[in-house]
């Protein structure tokens, strides 16, 4: 498979360009997720390029599909350090590419910023591997705050195998008896599977349940839905942040109406009030994406903005493209607003935000509104 290069749109810039390699999930399972996320990096490296470049370069962004198989990515990865030796990397679609591709990343001291959601991603920290996205801690926490403020203190659990979804599944299990809710139920499936129903209809037979966590992304969280539809569930209905895609409304339908789940800020930027911290820059990517695609905005194509914009923020406080004082630039971000919250990095931290910034969104009439 072919690299796709983007050049950008400005091709009078001085010098050897600086070059940012990808290996997203632009196809498979994950491809809701890597599909907005490619979409953004390509016009950031469009933007960045029209405003003169970075440090007086071109930017060049050197892109490779890893079909949803961390197994591919790791070649990927190993193809963009030896062969086109890449000054950084951004993504992961997926926690499994991430973990896949950080042996090789390390062994060439490479700054990379993972798209994936897992907490074993940044926990513990490795140094050069950075994450933007909230942590499935966080979003299980979220979660199960709002189920027990609606009274659902007995749940049932349902994750795929994918390194996202056990890690999820792992991080819910240990922080629910916090919320005082007891995980009743807890089947699990694989990620490729297209009918769940035999899982389902375990927990819909089960009276005691009173809602359903699914920990999941892609395509899992749409075959689930439709699986519930299938069976006639009523049961309430949870998601993780690996939902909060267009993808996901347009392929569940009516089969997702009333879903709750945690998110950040962009795909509700604006019923946000002007006085969250989120808002303003949500909307502005909000508008920019969908201006240019002609579709609405995910959270996933907000990670890759983020991702890109930290990079762009160490190289210029680095001044330099030098990977260690990179390295070191991202390692001491302080104060940086994105989609997600207010980034302040560390030694200890390479994630840098709170669940502060995740926003309980409900699924009502086919779009995403702020949940009550």
């Amino acid at each position: 498979m072919a690299a796709l290069v983007v050049a950008g749109v400005n091709q009078a810039i001085a010098a050897e360009p600086i070059k940012v390699g990808a290996v997203l999930s632009l196809t498979g399972g994950a491809a809701p997720l890597g599909e907005p996320e490619a979409q953004t990096l390509q016009m950031m490296v469009d933007e960045t390029n029209k405003a003169g470049g970075l440090l007086g370069r071109r930017v060049a962004l050197i892109q490779f599909d890893d079909g949803s198989d961390p197994g591919k990515a790791n070649g990927f990865v190993k193809r963009l350090i030896e062969d086109e030796k890449v000054d950084m990397l951004i993504g992961g679609t997926t926690t499994g590419a991430t973990m896949a591709m950080y042996s090789l990343v390390e062994r060439a001291e490479i700054p990379f910023i993972s798209l994936g959601g897992a907490r074993v991603i940044v926990d513990p920290v490795k140094k050069w591997l950075f994450k933007v996205s909230h942590d499935d801690r966080m979003a299980s926490e979220r979660a199960l705050q709002d189920m027990a403020g609606r009274g659902y203190k007995s749940i049932a659990l349902l994750a795929d195998t994918t390194g996202y979804g056990q890690s999820s599944r792992k991080e819910t299990l240990a922080v629910a008896g916090k919320y005082g809710v007891s995980i009743i139920a807890d089947e699990t499936f694989n990620v490729k599977d297209t009918d769940v129903t035999a899982q389902l209809a375990k927990i819909k037979n089960n009276p005691a349940v009173q809602a359903l966590f699914v920990s999941s992304f892609g395509q899992g969280p749409i075959v689930v839905a439709k699986g519930m539809a299938q069976l006639g569930m009523t049961l309430p209905h949870y998601e993780g942040h690996g939902s909060a895609s267009q993808e996901y409304l347009n392929l569940t339908g009516a089969a997702s109406e009333g879903v709750r789940m945690p998110s950040p800020a962009v795909i509700v930027a604006q019923v946000l009030p002007d006085s969250d911290p989120q808002k303003a820059l949500s909307a502005e990517y909000a508008k920019a994406f969908e201006a240019r695609f002609k579709t609405p905005p995910s959270t996933f194509g907000a990670y890759a903005r983020d991702a890109w914009l930290l990079w762009v923020n160490a190289v210029t406080r680095a001044g330099s493209t030098d990977k260690a004082k990179v390295r070191d630039a991202l390692e001491n971000t302080k104060d940086f607003p994105d989609t997600s919250g207010i980034v302040t990095m560390s030694p200890q931290d390479h994630l840098g935000i709170d669940s502060s910034g995740l926003k309980m969104v409900q699924i009502k009439n086919g779009g995403w509104t702020l949940a009550k």
